[in-house]
């Protein structure tokens, strides 16, 4: 995400508070002015909210921010995108052909697998 030529990082947070609390902390969120809600689980006590910082650590102090909240269980950061990193990694792709080489018709036997293809593939 870009904002004003500034790359800027989006994380998505999940809040857990007790069902009986749920209103009081979908408020004091509301109410921080830093995220945004997305979807609220009345029944399970969940909050999905989204935060976004010029950088990790910027997104951090927001998440112990939002943990700090009363009556909040925990806020716990489930996913994180950055542009530039995706940029780089973009680069990193066309530059390796790592996926040229996998989607070759090479045998299965033959392809080494590290779980990403930041790790090669």
């Amino acid at each position: 995400m870009e904002i004003k030529g500034e790359i800027m990082n989006i994380s998505s947070i999940i809040v857990k508070a007790r069902v009986e609390n749920i209103e009081d902390v979908k408020k004091s969120l509301e109410d921080s002015g830093i995220c945004d809600i997305h979807f609220v689980d009345s029944d399970k006590g969940i909050i999905i909210v989204t935060i976004e910082g010029k950088n990790v650590e910027e997104e951090i102090q927001k998440v112990r921010i939002l943990e700090a909240l009363p009556k909040v269980i925990s806020a716990d950061m489930h996913m994180s995108y950055c542009e530039e990193e995706l940029e780089e990694m973009m680069k990193d792709i066309e530059t390796n052909n790592s996926l040229q080489e996998v989607n070759s018709n090479k045998p299965i036997e033959e392809i080494n697998y590290f779980g990403s293809l930041k790790g090669k593939y």
